[in-house]
């Protein structure tokens, strides 16, 4: 497994398998892997020729009083994990790499970037779209792969791609789980063990949407409210929004005339925990 350090020799590596006509698959992360970036990595091995997997922890997409500093960080653990995954080429490259001194370039998708989690974390998805383009621009892949958890993430990278004519394919991948149900994410390890065993009420909050749906239940108001009802039985979590929004759009909807997307964040102590389900897809 080669690993690359710099947006130069990044670019220059992936110059030399575009001409040798290989297709590049590429998995951004921030590190501290689980299985689910495994699972985009496997996703890749499978769809193109060669797969990079990046670590950077990018400092543009936290706010001030957010976790920056304490974001779990292991790269030996990730480089290990990469290589049992088969993973090509890791990109690990620096803050000076990626934001060289005076750097004044940022990239916005308005509208999409403003409700559900942009509401409370302002700046977040601006810094999200701005280290994507750059990385996009440094491995020059032919397909990306990004998981379904970060569903406003994804709407927000899809759109940046469109309006960029930017010539990478979006694939989006479902959520891995815990065998109790809880989203798979790398700030999973700032839980007490307390608020680790109440945690996968977001999960059967969200199944119980999918059933009261799939029952013929298509007021959004309906299903907010017994999600509330059930999130309320973990007294250790705290609700920061439930919102039901067009997949598409991010738009709020009232009634589930097309596919819509359920999306929760939930805090337990310090730790935000974000879920979501589609509803109404074709075969779902």
């Amino acid at each position: 497994m080669e690993i690359t350090r710099t947006p130069a020799e990044m670019q220059e590596t992936a110059g030399r398998l575009r001409r040798d006509g290989f297709r590049i698959g590429f998995v951004p992360t921030m590190g501290y892997l689980h299985e689910g970036h495994l699972s985009l990595v496997r996703a890749s091995k499978e769809r193109t020729d060669k797969t990079v997997a990046s670590i950077f922890v990018n400092p543009a997409q936290f706010g001030p009083n957010e976790d920056l500093d304490r974001y779990p960080r292991d790269f030996e653990r990730d480089l290990d994990m990469l290589a049992s995954a088969k993973c090509n080429i890791v990109f690990a490259p620096t803050n000076d790499g990626m934001y060289p001194e005076g750097n004044r370039t940022f990239v916005e998708v308005t509208g999409l970037q403003d409700g559900l989690c942009g509401r409370t974390r302002p700046g977040h998805f601006r810094g999200v779209a701005t280290v994507v383009t750059k990385l996009f621009n440094a491995v020059q892949p032919h397909v990306a792969f990004f998981g379904q958890k970060d569903a406003q993430q994804a709407a927000v990278i899809r759109r940046l791609v469109r309006d960029l004519l930017i010539p990478v394919d979006i694939v989006v991948c479902p959520i891995v789980r815990e065998s109790d149900g809880l989203a798979m994410s790398s700030r999973n390890i700032y839980l007490s063990p307390s608020e680790r065993a109440q945690a996968p009420v977001l999960n059967r909050s969200l199944l119980e949407a999918r059933a009261m749906f799939d029952g013929g239940e298509k007021s959004a108001g309906a299903l907010a409210h017994r999600i509330r009802d059930i999130l309320a039985t973990a007294d250790l979590g705290s609700v920061e929004y439930i919102e039901i929004v067009d997949r598409d759009s991010l738009e709020p909807v009232t009634e589930l005339a097309r596919p819509a997307l359920v999306a929760l964040a939930v805090y337990f102590g310090k730790t935000r925990l974000i879920d979501n389900i589609v509803l109404g897809e074709k075969g779902k």
